[in-house]
């Protein structure tokens, strides 16, 4: 037998379950699997919300400070 190629039966059955959209599991299983998931996605986009709310939020103070200095250019 050639090292390099597996039997069929081991083959198929490594395949086994696979579905258009990737690897069938019990649902209770994956249900938590995806739950925990979500919890940490909804975490990581918290974060970044909150991020980028302070980021527009300094640049905004950046924008008035440096228009406030326009301004008194101008009138000089």
């Amino acid at each position: 037998m050639n090292p390099r190629r597996e039997p069929r039966g081991g083959r198929s059955s490594l395949f086994d379950g696979i579905e258009e959209g990737g690897i069938r599991a019990a649902s209770s299983y994956s249900h938590e699997i995806n739950e925990h998931e979500n919890e940490r996605a909804l975490e990581g986009l918290q974060d970044r919300v909150i991020l980028l709310k302070r980021l527009s939020g300094d640049i905004n103070e950046e924008v008035d400070t440096h228009n406030r200095m326009l301004d008194r250019m101008v009138s000089m």
